[in-house]
């Protein structure tokens, strides 16, 4: 189940964070805390791979509430995408752990926005994420440009071409084959409509 009620709280802690002139640059690190509890845990008593993911939603909310885009989307009608993410898993985040996630703007090129999440449990990284992430038109559901978005944002002059792990994530996540309309798999081969 997606955790609403964190998202709630989170939302309102980062809103209260930014009035009280906590904000954040779109290129600072943005970093949350919560503790890992029963509705996170998998049948191996740690935290759920895809929970991570979820939970990673907290803190790109974060950066976006504090960094002032937030506002943006709201104003202009425009809407948050995931197009691509990678994971490493290096650390077990058990039951009740005090969890710091840590998300930053790495790069960003002429269509996405790249985006480093990490998570951390007392002082170690247990996971880290690299996420492609577009911003869309909400009505006609199209990626914008990120000179038009950083312009709005009034980062006009930012200069934060990809890395070439990042670079290279990204090409090869451009010759990956997608699947195809119509294939079911059966038990004994594909069949096509």
């Amino acid at each position: 189940m997606y955790p609403f009620l964190r998202l709630g709280t989170h939302a309102i802690k980062s809103a209260i964070k930014q009035k009280q002139g906590h904000s954040l640059q779109l290129t600072d690190t943005s970093e949350i805390t919560l503790t890992a509890n029963i509705n996170d845990i998998d049948h191996f008593f740690e935290m759920n791979n895809g929970r991570i993911f979820t939970l990673f939603d907290l803190g790109r909310n974060d950066l976006a509430i504090r960094s002032g885009l937030a506002k943006k989307l709201f104003k202009h009608r425009w809407g948050l995408v995931v197009a691509g993410s990678t994971i490493q898993y290096r650390k077990r985040v058990r039951l009740f752990d005090k969890v710091t996630i840590k998300t930053r703007l790495i790069a960003v090129d002429e269509h996405w926005f790249y985006i480093e999440q990490s998570m951390w449990v007392k002082g170690q990284p247990t996971c880290a994420a690299l996420l492609r992430t577009g911003i869309t038109n909400i009505v006609t559901g199209k990626v914008l440009p990120t000179e038009q978005v950083l312009s709005a944002l009034d980062y006009k002059d930012i200069n934060m071409p990809p890395d070439d792990w990042v670079k290279a994530w990204s090409d090869a996540d451009k010759i990956r084959p997608f699947p195809k309309a119509n294939v079911h798999l059966t038990k004994d081969s594909a069949i096509t409509e």
